[in-house]
């Protein structure tokens, strides 16, 4: 059986991220692994524009994650993760990506940039200027109050095993057991 039967089969024959049924077509996440079914996922025609062309992204057509972020997928919860990680200037969206529970191995593929992506893109920095990698060792240069979470990260706060995101301005990281987004200009590399 074909990657794309396995995953019309597992998705009803339809998208796994808005549910459309209309336009269906096989999604491999990057970095590439290999096609089959669980580094894939069934997305309509306007779901596809929008991943491979973040210009083109709609934050409205993507409140269908609060749905589908829940799957039992990881391949599913891999793309709702990077898709809300992209809008995420959305207070809906970053509200769902704390939500969002994916284990340690799931969550590292998630945050995994395409190699690709990564030549090309800026690299991330913190406020000295100093590379920034996933797995990093990082330091609060000032108190910020974490919106959604009501505490305020003190200055001098040590931020282990951070995440690097899509943008090269934000990591993620966890803060008194909480998973947040962190500004580079407010951090130095530990």
């Amino acid at each position: 059986m074909s990657a794309e039967q396995v995953l019309r089969e597992r998705a009803n024959s339809k998208c796994e991220l808005c549910s459309s049924d209309t336009s269906l077509t096989v999604y491999e996440i990057p970095p590439a692994i290999d096609s089959e079914a669980e580094n894939c996922v069934l997305v309509c025609e306007v779901c596809h524009k929008q991943i491979e062309d973040p210009s083109a992204m709609d934050a409205n057509h993507w409140h269908c994650l609060s749905d589908s972020m829940w799957s039992e997928f990881s391949a599913v919860q891999i793309m709702a993760w990077r898709l809300l990680s992209r809008i995420k200037e959305n207070t809906w969206a970053q509200n769902l990506l704390e939500q969002l529970y994916m284990d340690e191995q799931t969550l590292e593929r998630a945050s995994a940039e395409n190699s690709e992506s990564d030549s090309q893109g800026a690299p991330t920095s913190d406020s000295n200027g100093n590379a920034l990698n996933d797995g990093d060792t990082v330091t609060l240069i000032k108190d910020l109050n974490v919106k959604g979470a009501n505490f305020t990260a003190k200055r001098g706060t040590i931020v282990k095993n951070i995440s690097l995101t899509m943008d090269p301005e934000q990591i993620e990281g966890r803060v008194n057991g909480t998973q947040i987004v962190l500004l580079t200009k407010f951090l130095k590399k530990a």
